[in-house]
């Protein structure tokens, strides 16, 4: 096991004492659970489910006479990891944690199949789950995996910026944003430039969403290439008119995630899109020079749109799958039914999970507790994810982004640029 690895095996004590070791070996197994559930995921997702008094599945474990052992891996080598386990003839692990942009129909035919399971036992109130992340976790019509946590984006916006260029509230339309963005392209009085917006030029979740706000996409579920061009055009002009007038930093095509919240928390720029779950960060007094200014609301829709089709942010997510070569596929099917109710879920969003039932946001015990819990719902409650898995996918977006960045810097016609990425891309989408 790697050095980035830990396994933590649950309830079982040693008691500290002579006596106590004695009675242990008199007693041999009696003082271990009859069964063990291992599971494969990545240390947030055990973290989660707290420890201690906190411990979430204490009462679960009890009554099922099990122990859990956790392997945990960091994001990449814990889906390498879990495909590898899946591909063999077995697998002692009973349950994985896979990313939703990841299962293709090859890698989906690896795990277990769940709606039968979802009809014979059915999970808590499963209608709650955001169907954005149902979605994401449905392949070829099969449901293989159930959503436990997300990433949801959220247009940042640092109000102090705001009030010193006279502006009293945020933008309601993608419309407004531009006009509040190029105003907001100034040197403010504390003598830092600032500039309106800061995106990152490597991920493709900027470009699709400002294509959503106009009603486009790059790639539906039913693998439609850019389904509505004109929306799309509508959507690049807009970040290559706004790095035109300087609204988009000159560095954008080298801009990284991690600028975003350096730039915003330093106050060099006045929006941003980033998750939902990032607010505490950028708030952090240690880090920002703006605590309790920076603010977070749904990234809005054109004017032509508001009122009638709602924003469709982009979000990633995480679902619980049991390989389809694991055992005792009933117990798993039972911890990933206690992980998903209800309760479970508002203790991990308690713990700094991103809770993927709607209701979990309107609970009193996290919503206040939680400032921007109400806008992360209404936002959960329309996301879907930025494009849905298949086998050339990571080919596709750097086409994509390819394209963008020759559009947004002005270096090839928007149309063409678009004509550009249906040609290169059409070839590599699933027949």
């Amino acid at each position: 096991m790697s050095a980035k690895s830990s396994m933590t095996i649950t309830r079982r004590h040693l008691l500290g004492t002579a006596l106590g070791g004695v009675a242990i070996l008199a007693a041999g197994r009696s003082f271990a659970a009859s069964k063990t559930l291992n599971v494969l995921s990545h240390k947030v997702h055990q973290t989660v489910l707290g420890s201690g008094d906190g411990d979430l599945l204490k009462d679960w474990r009890s009554a099922n006479d099990v122990d859990i052992a956790w392997s945990t891996f960091d994001s990449n080598p814990l889906q390498d990891r879990l495909f590898r386990e899946a591909s063999l003839n077995s697998t002692e692990f009973n349950v994985g944690y896979m990313i939703d942009n990841r299962p293709t129909s090859q890698i989906a035919a690896m795990f277990e199949p769940l709606d039968e399971y979802l009809k014979k036992e059915p999970i808590e109130a499963f209608d709650d789950i955001a169907p954005g992340l149902v979605q994401g976790m449905t392949v070829d019509g099969k449901l293989i995996g159930i959503p436990v946590r997300h990433a949801t984006q959220g247009l940042f916006y640092n109000e102090a910026l705001l009030e010193e260029q006279g502006i009293t509230a945020p933008p309601s339309t993608l419309e407004e944003l531009v006009e509040q963005a190029q105003k907001l392209t100034f040197t403010s009085k504390s003598g830092t430039r600032v500039s309106g917006m800061v995106l990152a030029s490597d991920l493709a979740v900027f470009p699709v969403m400002f294509a959503r706000a106009f009603g486009g996409d790059f790639l539906t579920k039913k693998f439609e290439l850019v389904p509505d061009s004109a929306a799309m055009e509508k959507g690049l002009t807009v970040l290559r008119n706004m790095f035109d007038a300087g609204a988009l930093p000159r560095s954008y095509a080298t801009t990284k995630n991690d600028d975003q919240v350096t730039w915003i928390q330093q106050g060099r720029a006045a929006f941003t899109v980033l998750p939902f779950a990032r607010h505490a960060q950028l708030n952090n007094p240690e880090q920002s020079k703006f605590p309790g200014k920076i603010k977070v609301i749904e990234f809005p829709v054109s004017a032509a749109l508001k009122g009638k089709t709602p924003m469709a942010t982009v979000v990633e997510s995480w679902g619980m799958v049991i390989p389809a070569n694991s055992r005792d596929k009933d117990l798993s099917w039972k911890f990933i039914r206690e992980v998903s109710s209800k309760r479970v879920t508002l203790g991990m969003a308690i713990n700094g999970n991103g809770p993927v039932r709607v209701s979990t946001y309107k609970d009193g015990s996290f919503a206040g507790k939680n400032p921007v819990a109400a806008v992360e719902a209404a936002a959960l409650a329309n996301a879907r994810g930025a494009f849905p898995p298949f086998p050339e996918a990571a080919r596709a977006q750097s086409i994509f982004l390819e394209e963008v960045q020759l559009a947004v810097l002005g270096r090839k016609p928007v149309n063409e640029a678009i004509a550009s990425i249906s040609s290169r891309i059409k070839p590599l989408l699933p027949t």
